[in-house]
């Protein structure tokens, strides 16, 4: 009951008013806890259970392991769980683009690349996520410096790219580098979709029924895929297992939508910079990955222009930090 306790705490905690742009240390503590605890450790634990199982069986058995602990969390907490008949198929949409194909391609383009790379390239979400807005949203179109931005995170994007150009290793690591980019890209659908059809909706339900048809939809194609399906044997395996499906997956929905709640969307997406800082720190440090000056000029060009493009976001944040709230021009109620 400890970990349910906390859980409804972490979701159900309502800020007043007042406290609404406030960044408190609760927020602070949310938001590291998230970007470097939950999923910023996740590309490292996903490469210490591929050492042992494949990519689709690790997917299938984390959103299992997720989406049981999410319909125990709706139960125990009495929450309502019906919804209506016309958005059944809307959630299983993004059951698919946020949760099955974009977890089985980072699985699958772990075996063949770096974790920190893969932390690297995930950050750009944000920049494929403007450019579907931009399309498909009436109310979020590019500006200029969003262009700049976008200019400048897909530099990042080809120059981490050419990386192995030199080597004789571009085959092998760009196809895994490509699924990477196809998971961010499908995270991005997810991100636009569920704002133009799903807004309305209890977030924790959401979430609930879009990983139980994840985990039916995927425990299908690896019966295909990955037979015989192999089940650890490693306790090192089953605890990266546990670690992906409570932490990485269940834990960190109640952290983001209290951070949304506090800090609003726009804002509470700030934790993307610390995904890649921590996917590449755990990966030269525990798993002896190369952090050469492609990863390091890469890397800053892909945050530079996820920041651009987010400017709006993050200048109110370090004016907050440094000047008094009636200093504060940038919160308005």
């Amino acid at each position: 009951m400890t970990f349910i306790k906390i859980y409804r705490l972490l979701y159900l905690k309502v800020y007043s008013t007042t406290m609404q742009h406030k960044t408190t240390i609760s927020n602070w503590i949310r938001f590291i806890v998230l970007g470097s605890f939950c999923w910023g450790t996740s590309y490292y634990w996903i490469k210490i259970a591929l050492i042992e199982i494949g990519p689709l069986t690790l997917v299938a058995l984390r959103i299992t392991l997720a989406s049981t602990v999410c319909w125990l969390w709706l139960l125990i907490s009495k929450t309502p769980m019906s919804i209506p008949k016309n958005i059944v198929g809307r959630m299983t949409i993004i059951g698919t683009t946020n949760t099955a194909i974009p977890f089985s391609l980072i699985s699958w383009g772990e075996t063949r690349i770096d974790s920190g790379l893969t932390g690297l390239l995930t950050a750009t979400v944000p920049l494929f996520t403007i450019l579907l807005s931009h399309r498909f949203l009436k109310d979020d179109k590019i500006t200029l410096p969003k262009a700049f931005g976008l200019l400048l995170g897909f530099s990042g994007v080809v120059l981490l790219l050419s990386r192995d150009l030199d080597i004789g290793k571009m085959q092998f690591n760009l196809w895994g580098q490509v699924a990477v980019i196809g998971a961010t890209f499908c995270y991005s659908i997810s991100s636009v979709y569920n704002r133009r059809f799903l807004q309305n909706q209890n977030p924790m339900v959401v979430t609930t029924y879009a990983l139980s048809s994840a985990t039916i939809i995927i425990w299908i194609i690896t019966f295909f895929v990955e037979t015989p399906i192999t089940f650890p044997n490693i306790p090192m395996t089953w605890f990266a297992i546990v670690w992906l499906g409570l932490i990485g997956t269940t834990l960190a929905y109640p952290l983001m939508f209290g951070l949304i709640h506090s800090w609003g969307p726009t804002r509470a997406t700030l934790v993307t910079y610390l995904i890649p800082i921590t996917a590449v720190t755990l990966g030269v440090l525990a798993l002896d990955e190369i952090l050469d000056w492609i990863i390091v000029v890469g890397g800053v060009l892909v945050i530079s222009g996820v920041a651009t493009v987010n400017w709006r976001a993050w200048l109110p944040t370090l004016w907050q930090i440094f000047a008094s709230k009636k200093d504060y021009p940038f919160v308005t109620k």
